[in-house]
C-alpha cells in the first residue's frame, strides 16, 4: 500500500513537473529573445532618437529662459532676480546649467557677466543677441530677434534627418569593408579558377573592377563629410565652441562661405542693425554691436572696417557693402533713409527672405549629399554585379564546353 501510494505521489511529481518544464520553456524562449534582441533594438532606437533630438531640447530649454526673462519683465523684475527666483524652485526641466548661471548672479554678477561664465547655456548666437539687448538697456526689444534665431535648430534637425545617422555611422561604412573583402578574397579566387581553365586569358569584366577603389574612395570622403556634420550638429555649442578655441580664423571663415549660415548672419546682423537704429544709437555703434550678434569674429572684423570707413565720413550705405558682397542690404538700407519707416520694419522683407533662402539651401545641401552617397553606391554595388556575373557567365560556358 505504502509502495502503491509513493508511486502516485512520484507520478503526480513527474507530471507536475512536466507541466512546469513545458510552460518555462516558451517563456524562457520568449525571455531570451527580448534580451537578446528586442532591448537591444529599443536601446538603440532610444539613443537615435536622443541623438537627432538632443540640439532640439537645447533651443528648447532657450525657448524656456527667454519666456522667464519676459515673465519677469512684465512683472517688473530684473532678469536677474527672476532667474534665481525660478532656480530657487529646484525645477529639473531648468537644466544644471541654469543652477550654475543663477549661482553666478547670486555671487554678484549681471547677466551679462554670467553668461560669459557658462557659456554653453544657450546658443552662442542668442546669448550675444541678449547681451546686446543688455548694452543698450532695452532687452524687450531683442527678445523677437531671439526667438527667430532659436528656430533655426528646425532646419538643422530636418538636415540631420536627411544625413540618416543610421545610415552614415552603420551602414556606409559597412560597404567599404565588404568590398575590401570582396577584392582582396573573392576575386583574386576567380582569377585563379579562370586561369585554370583559360591560361593567358584576362578576366572578363576587369575594367569595371579598376573604377571601383576610386569610387570608394570618393564614397568614404562623402561618408566622412556626413559623419563630421552629424557630429558637429549633436556636439552643438560646446563642440563648436571648443573647435573655435583651436582652430580659429578657419572655422569662422568656413561658416560664413557656407551660403546658408552667412545669410542667416546677415539677417540677424540687419535685424540687431535695424532695431539699434530705430534706438538712436549712433551709426558705428549699432554697426558694432549688431556684428556682434552674430557670434562670428570674420563679421567682427568687416564691422569694425565699416566702423572705420564711418569714422573717415563715408555713408552708412556704402560702410555696410562690407557685410554684404551682393549690395542688397546697402539698397534696402537707402531706401529706408528716403521714406519714414523705421529701420527695422523697412529692413523686415529682406530678413523674411534671407530666412527662407537659408532654410532652402540647408535642406537642398543636405538632400544632394545623400543622394549622390546612395547613387554612388548603387554605381559601385552595379559595377560589382556586372563584373561577378560576367565571370560567373564566361566560367558556366566554358565548363559547360569542356
Amino acid at each position: 500500500m505504502n509502495a502503491f501510494l509513493a508511486q502516485n505521489v512520484l507520478d503526480l511529481l513527474v507530471d507536475t513537473v512536466g507541466e512546469l518544464v513545458s510552460m518555462v520553456s516558451p517563456l524562457g524562449a520568449i525571455v531570451g529573445w527580448l534580451l537578446l534582441w528586442l532591448l537591444p533594438i529599443l536601446g538603440f532606437s532610444y539613443s537615435i532618437y536622443y541623438l537627432v533630438s538632443l540640439p532640439m531640447r537645447r533651443r528648447e530649454r532657450a525657448r524656456l529662459f527667454l519666456d522667464l526673462i519676459e515673465t519677469g519683465l512684465k512683472r517688473g523684475q530684473s532678469p536677474e532676480q527672476t532667474i534665481v527666483a525660478a532656480a530657487a524652485s529646484k525645477d529639473p526641466i531648468l537644466g544644471v546649467r541654469f543652477q550654475m548661471l543663477a549661482a553666478h548672479i547670486e555671487n554678484g554678477l549681471r547677466l551679462d557677466q554670467a553668461l560669459e561664465k557658462v557659456p554653453r547655456f544657450l546658443p552662442p548666437e542668442t546669448a550675444a543677441i541678449l547681451k546686446t539687448g543688455l548694452a543698450i538697456g532695452d532687452l524687450p526689444r531683442v527678445l523677437p530677434t531671439c526667438r527667430k534665431q532659436l528656430k533655426d535648430g528646425l532646419s538643422q534637425a530636418r538636415g540631420a534627418l536627411n544625413y540618416v545617422l543610421v545610415m552614415v555611422f552603420m551602414v556606409m561604412p559597412a560597404f567599404p569593408f565588404f568590398f575590401f573583402v570582396v577584392w582582396v578574397w573573392v576575386i583574386p579566387r576567380f582569377q585563379d579558377i579562370y586561369q585554370d581553365m583559360l591560361p593567358g586569358t584576362a578576366l572578363p569584366g576587369a575594367w569595371l573592377f579598376h573604377w571601383v577603389p576610386r569610387l570608394i574612395c570618393l564614397q568614404i570622403g562623402l561618408t566622412l563629410l556626413l559623419q563630421v556634420l552629424a557630429v558637429c550638429y549633436v556636439g552643438g555649442p560646446r563642440l563648436t565652441g571648443w573647435i573655435k578655441n583651436w582652430v580659429y580664423p578657419f572655422t569662422d571663415g568656413l561658416v560664413w562661405r557656407l551660403p546658408w549660415r552667412r545669410k542667416r548672419m546677415q539677417r540677424d546682423f540687419s535685424a540687431m542693425l535695424g532695431l539699434l537704429l530705430d534706438t538712436g544709437l549712433s551709426e558705428a555703434k549699432a554697426v558694432q554691436l549688431a556684428a556682434n550678434s552674430t557670434a562670428n569674429r570674420l563679421v567682427e572684423e568687416r564691422a569694425q572696417e565699416a566702423c572705420a570707413a564711418l569714422a573717415e565720413g563715408t555713408p552708412l550705405v556704402q560702410a555696410v557693402q562690407r557685410m554684404d558682397d551682393t549690395g542688397e542690404l546697402a539698397w534696402r538700407l537707402g531706401n529706408v533713409a528716403r521714406s519714414r519707416r523705421g529701420f527695422l520694419a523697412g529692413l523686415a522683407g529682406w530678413i523674411e527672405a534671407l530666412d527662407a533662402k537659408a532654410f532652402q539651401q540647408e535642406q537642398a545641401t543636405a538632400q544632394l549629399l545623400t543622394t549622390g552617397l546612395i547613387l554612388l553606391n548603387g554605381l559601385v554595388v552595379g559595377s560589382f554585379a556586372v563584373g561577378v556575373f560576367m565571370i560567373l557567365t564566361t566560367l558556366i560556358t566554358e565548363g559547360a564546353l569542356w
